[in-house]
């Protein structure tokens, strides 16, 4: 009692909980834990452990979400993950591998990214040196090639006896098949160089089978959240087969290839680039989680247009939001009927692989 008058029950139950939260507030200070502290996550496209369990090695060594995304995306470019990241693959249609990538600090907004890099196998590190030594966004071609050699990469030749062995296979079969539309001589049957020609309106060729080939763009695209809730984006990939020269696909595009923002969540891509970065589905898929949408939710609004317009065609985002709720989405072609992708965390001991059913 306080004078005459009784203390409600509620009042001194509201005291004890706020006693024991400052317990436990006092003990995780002399413990050094952060109060405001998320569980670390890693989430990556494709069955790519070697990238999750880079990516998670540098949290626990202490490194950010944006030193994560780096390591992660960078193994995966030294091991040449399906051939379709890093050096020695994806030859374009002159014989020579090009590289494109991206990452994002989704604590500051700041982006760094590369693409049609010649001559550089690290180009997850060349994006971040864009993010962190310019005031740009995105470097490409031989420019971004002089930059990097500047910023102390090394240059080599990125064709092996692999890249090489697939290019001339495609040359002996009449460079089918190919990206090129209404042009002469006829691109379905002879290689080029096409001039173009009148609008044929005839159906879409045996390129779509080509596209819709899990093994032709299977880019690594990761996001990262920190312990101290920081996340990170990224992307790497070489391309599609026998692409035109100069082509670019999602991969280095700020919100297609990926997305991220701390207070929001962060998203990456992987599918058919062409299409992928006409709709942002990356920063749409994280718009949707600021407005408190499911991961898994989040990711299937974001293709749900893609899919709309381009049914044939193959996309899939992976999501995380800011507690660490993940999910991924897919669009079913002829070919694909899932999507596998990478999970690390906490919970588990060690990275695993997740599939989800197209849409």
């Amino acid at each position: 009692e306080v004078g005459s008058h009784k203390t409600p029950v509620s009042v001194v139950l509201l005291y004890l909980v706020e006693l024991k939260m400052a317990w436990l507030f006092l003990v995780y200070v002399l413990l050094g834990v952060p109060v405001d502290s998320v569980d670390p996550l890693v989430i990556n496209t494709w069955s790519f452990r070697s990238a999750s369990e880079a990516a998670w090695k540098t949290l626990q060594d202490g490194g950010s979400a944006v030193d994560a995304v780096e390591e992660g995306c960078g193994q995966c470019e030294k091991d040449q993950c399906d051939f379709t990241v890093g050096y020695g693959g994806s030859p374009d249609e002159r014989g020579e591998t090009t590289l494109d990538a991206m990452i994002m600090n989704g604590d500051t907004m700041e982006v760094g990214a590369v693409a049609d890099l010649r001559r550089i196998k690290n180009a997850i590190g060349v994006a971040r040196a864009v993010m962190e030594h310019t005031m740009h966004t995105l470097l490409v071609g031989e420019s971004a090639s002089i930059f990097a050699e500047n910023m102390g990469f090394h240059n080599e030749d990125l064709t092996t006896n692999h890249s090489m062995s697939v290019y001339l296979k495609w040359m002996i079969n009449n460079c089918q098949p190919n990206f090129w539309k209404d042009v002469t001589p006829d691109a379905t049957k002879m290689c080029g160089p096409y001039k173009p020609s009148k609008p044929s309106h005839q159906k879409k060729w045996s390129m779509l089978q080509h596209l819709t080939d899990v093994h032709n763009h299977d880019t690594v695209g990761m996001v990262v959240i920190h312990k101290s809730g920081q996340i990170a984006a990224g992307t790497s990939t070489n391309g599609l087969n026998h692409k035109v020269s100069g082509r670019v696909g999602d991969s280095p595009i700020v919100g297609a290839g990926a997305y991220a923002d701390s207070t929001a969540g962060g998203a990456a891509a992987t599918g058919d680039g062409d299409i992928i970065m006409r709709f942002l589905p990356s920063f749409r898929a994280v718009e949707y989680m600021r407005m408190g949408e499911d991961p898994t939710v989040a990711c299937q609004k974001s293709i749900s247009r893609m899919k709309k317009f381009y049914p044939e065609y193959f996309g899939a985002v992976i999501c995380a939001n800011t507690t660490g709720s993940y999910g991924a989405a897919c669009t079913k072609t002829a070919n694909l009927h899932q999507f596998n992708f990478m999970v690390y965390s906490a919970s588990e001991h060690g990275p695993v692989e997740k599939v989800v059913d197209c849409l």
